[in-house]
């Protein structure tokens, strides 16, 4: 089977780019904006899995990388996604809302 992906990387300062950008030109991927990238991924059975393997025989994975993959799942009818490598880490934007006053009446 073959899918359209999304791949979000941030492999830290001293990352292993070159193999990662080595990895992307390889699987004729498009650039999408700063650290993001599409392409179409050929898998058997386990997208996340088979694309998480891939990667890790060609990159140097630290505890710093985090690489994040997109999809939409048909089955499912939406987008779906997971980080491959690393985790989640608090927004950079967090408490930029402006938020909501509470009143001064007490009810």
């Amino acid at each position: 089977m073959k899918k359209l992906v999304w791949l979000s990387y941030d492999l830290g300062i001293r990352g292993d780019y070159e193999s990662l950008y080595a990895w992307l030109d390889e699987h004729d991927a498009k650039e999408c904006g700063d650290s993001v990238a599409s392409f179409h991924f050929e898998y058997e059975r386990d997208l996340a899995e088979e694309l998480r393997q891939s990667l890790e025989n060609e990159v140097d994975i630290t505890k710093k990388t985090r690489i994040y993959l997109i999809w939409f799942d048909v089955q499912k009818g939406k987008g779906q996604g997971r980080f491959l490598f690393g985790n989640r880490r608090s927004s950079p934007w967090v408490g930029y809302a402006e938020e909501e006053s509470e009143s001064d009446v007490e009810e």
